[in-house]
């Protein structure tokens, strides 16, 4: 597990924690999964789905009612995210300000990470 003793691997702003602590609630979810995968055109895509059993593998953050769990092969990617959800006129959804990317395509969905092989 990619972690240093005594910091959550990500961080969730206050918004980020409404949404999710509603979504496990309407949802009976034990909460949301995070994870990366291949695809977009920068390389890589983020990804949610809700939880029924947690996966002991997985880093676990909980915050005031919010749990996130982050699949064993996104932890290197992520840590250090700050986990957002905004609205605006447009659209609503999760933001994530990582500090491991390195470029982002112009949909906001798909991202390179630092030291990351091309294609």
């Amino acid at each position: 597990m990619f972690s240093i003793p005594g910091k959550q691997a990500v961080t969730l702003t206050p918004s980020a924690v409404r949404q999710i602590a509603r979504l496990m609630e309407r949802d009976g979810a034990k909460g949301l999964r995070i994870g990366v995968k291949k695809g977009g055109c920068a390389g890589m895509e983020y990804t949610m789905d809700y939880v029924t059993e947690v996966n002991p593998m997985d880093e676990v953050v909980e915050q005031d009612g919010a749990r996130v769990l982050i699949a064993p092969m996104a932890q290197m990617f992520l840590f250090g995210t700050e986990i957002d959800y905004a609205t605006t006129l447009l659209e609503s959804g999760f933001q994530f300000n990582n500090p491991n990317v390195s470029e982002a395509c112009g949909c906001g969905e798909s991202i390179k990470f630092k030291d990351m092989p091309a294609g």
